[in-house]
């Protein structure tokens, strides 16, 4: 009688990427809420969160190259907040700036880390 019937060792059990994804997001809103003094932990949220969803794809294979993914990620991060910055006002607008900056951050850390990264052998 098998003890663990249907789990194969070909796959892995689990992934830490959830819970850096919910992390993110919880970082990223308690930094808006609190925005006079906690303004730089919705960027890191931010950040983590993106970072995360990189991580995800590249741990599942979509993609080959994490760096190439996070310049594109910043891409669509500064789309998204540029249009929510120029559309809204008030606390809506600050996560738009949130999102922005990260967007600024992302795109430099792809660019370093795309540069950076050795070529495969």
């Amino acid at each position: 009688m098998d003890e663990q019937p249907g789990l194969s060792d070909q796959y892995r059990k689990s992934s830490p990427w959830p819970l850096f994804v919910a992390f993110g997001l919880a970082m990223f809103e308690a930094g808006i809420v609190m925005a006079n003094i906690l303004f730089p932990v919705a960027v890191g949220g931010m950040l983590i969160f993106v970072g995360s969803i990189v991580g995800i794809l590249r741990e599942s294979e979509y993609i080959n190259n994490p760096w190439k993914a996070l310049i594109a990620a910043s891409g669509v991060s500064l789309i998204v907040g540029g249009a929510i910055w120029l559309t809204t006002v008030g606390s809506i607008q600050l996560r738009g700036t949130a999102i922005l900056i990260g967007g600024v951050i992302l795109l430099l850390g792809g660019v370093a880390g795309a540069l950076w990264q050795p070529d495969p052998i």
